[in-house]
């Protein structure tokens, strides 16, 4: 049931850094990637430090951009490590409403309907993701493959700028740390964009459950002088209410403090390629800089909106529910089943969200304050260069 609530790629790369709540060498994994991921923060704020008189400005920024990344990634990694328990909860809460499902034929489209929209929006993360690191990898490749003289070794450069401990100016040595940072590159954003399409896919499994209970509201009350609703059904639509504000508050508890440590981070990350983008023009192959860093601005701008999307659109989920129990026939029945609705269409006003550190909510309004505050501190860089 959990392998088909969550698509398989994302349970996948779960798998590989020791997410997925499955006991088999779980410890291993995560104190693999741990040592993997502070050892490459350590030499990469390392090479910044030691060259840091030597390098341009534009080159600081580059460097800097990527190796936050990282720090960030590495922050989201422990939270998701240290949130295991509420993980496995959402899980567990999924594989039941997919068990429940199948009572009706609509219960079942409106789950299966967002878990294949999940499978397909997981996959394009990937494919999206994978071609960024391609195309940030490629001009590396590029410079190395002209530069591949005996006089210009010393010239080579590596896909992410480390003070490594060791000569790297032989050709198998060379070779070898460009495979490995590649596959390491390629792994480490892959997962950080799967963890970014996990949350659209809790965000759909919230929202295919709301559409059940819409329905369900919608076709409990009959017209005066039928039938009149039985009461077993208003408390099943009432604990199913409930199921779903605990659904999202663990969505909530899960992602909250990822999302503090994004948005902090990629204003920071965006205005640093937003530099080197620019400056960038005008010189010598500058196509290259910007064909490397061009993906990865977007890349870090669409991780912000789908954040804010998932957030708006948990909103305005929620607040359906209220609409869709006061367009119902509430009206027509007993004063004690309608008044048992109208406490449901005042608990869905305090609408479902997800925070900032649970200090701001989530939305397409918080994007676009964000985007206005990255140009705005690209503007002073840019007058400081």
């Amino acid at each position: 049931m959990k392998a088909n609530t969550i698509s398989q790629v994302t349970k996948i790369w779960l798998r590989i850094f020791g997410m997925w709540p499955d006991k088999s060498c779980v410890l291993l994994r995560r104190l693999f990637w741990f040592v993997m991921l502070v050892v490459e923060q350590i030499l990469q704020y390392r090479y910044v430090i030691m060259r840091y008189h030597l390098l341009e400005f534009s080159e600081i920024m580059n460097v800097l951009s990527s190796v936050m990344t990282y720090t960030v990634f590495l922050i989201k990694v422990v939270i998701f490590w240290y949130k295991q328990r509420t993980f496995n909860r959402i899980l567990t809460m999924m594989a039941i409403d997919l068990g429940k499902s199948s009572s009706t034929k609509f219960s079942m489209f409106a789950t299966m309907y967002n878990v294949k929209l999940s499978q397909r929006f997981a996959n394009m993360t990937v494919i999206i993701y994978s071609t960024a690191v391609t195309f940030f990898s490629f001009s590396i490749v590029i410079k190395r493959v002209n530069d591949d003289t005996a006089s210009n070794v010393s010239t080579r450069l590596l896909i992410l700028e480390m003070d490594l401990p060791f000569d790297t100016s032989q050709r198998f040595v060379y070779e070898s740390v460009i495979i490995v940072q590649f596959l390491y590159l390629l792994l480490c954003a892959d997962a950080n964009g799967l963890l970014n399409a996990l949350l659209i896919n809790l965000v759909l499994h919230a929202s295919g459950q709301i559409n059940i209970l819409r329905k369900s509201l919608m076709e409990i009350f009959t017209k005066k002088g039928e039938s009149s609703p039985n009461q077993l059904m208003i408390k099943k639509l009432i604990r199913k209410h409930q199921k779903i504000i605990i659904f999202s508050e663990q969505i909530e508890d899960l992602y909250s403090y990822i999302a503090m440590v994004l948005f902090v981070s990629d204003t920071v990350i965006t205005c640093c390629l937003g530099v080197t983008i620019v400056a960038s023009i005008g010189q010598p192959d500058a196509w290259k800089s910007i064909l490397r860093n061009l993906m990865f601005y977007f890349v870090m701008n669409m991780e912000a909106f789908i954040f804010c999307f998932a957030g708006e659109y948990l909103s305005a989920k929620s607040k359906s529910i209220g609409d869709a129990a006061y367009d119902s026939l509430w009206y027509e029945s007993g004063s004690r089943d309608s008044r048992s609705i109208l406490f449901l269409i005042m608990r869905s006003q305090n609408q479902l969200t997800i925070t900032i550190g649970k200090i701001m909510n989530l939305s397409l309004e918080r994007f676009s304050s964000i985007i206005k505050a990255s140009g705005s501190y690209i503007s002073v860089l840019l007058a400081m260069y």
